[in-house]
């Protein structure tokens, strides 16, 4: 887990309708609000906080301390992923790879120009 790491996204407002800034990394730009209340929900806040206070093995263990389902999940961690919210370490046991989630980022930071 990379600490003190911040994301920052920018918005700012035009003829009514808000535009996101660039933040140099293009696969992290949210690009448009719809994208941001994504990954602002409960649920991945819910998610984060587990990977960082638990520390779970693997997205099936995630899952399972979650209590929900592990497709649902997955898809979850697939979107905190494409926003650089999370990394996996890649960890093989005996006859298996899994993937450890891990939190990237320490702070959002948000932006709003109006």
């Amino acid at each position: 887990m990379a600490k003190g790491k911040t994301r920052e996204v920018s918005i700012k407002q035009s003829k009514g309708s808000f535009f996101f800034g660039k933040s140099g990394k293009g696969k992290y730009d949210f690009d448009n609000l719809s994208s941001m209340r994504k990954i602002l929900s409960n649920e991945k806040a819910k998610i984060l906080h587990v990977i960082k206070t638990e520390q779970p093995s693997s997205i099936y263990d995630l899952a399972k301390k979650l209590g929900r389902g592990f497709k649902s999940v997955r898809d979850d961690l697939k979107i905190l992923e494409k926003f650089g919210f999370i990394e996996y370490v890649r960890e093989k046991t005996k006859k298996r790879t899994r993937y450890r989630p891990v939190v990237s980022v320490e702070t959002l930071t948000i932006n709003f120009r109006v």
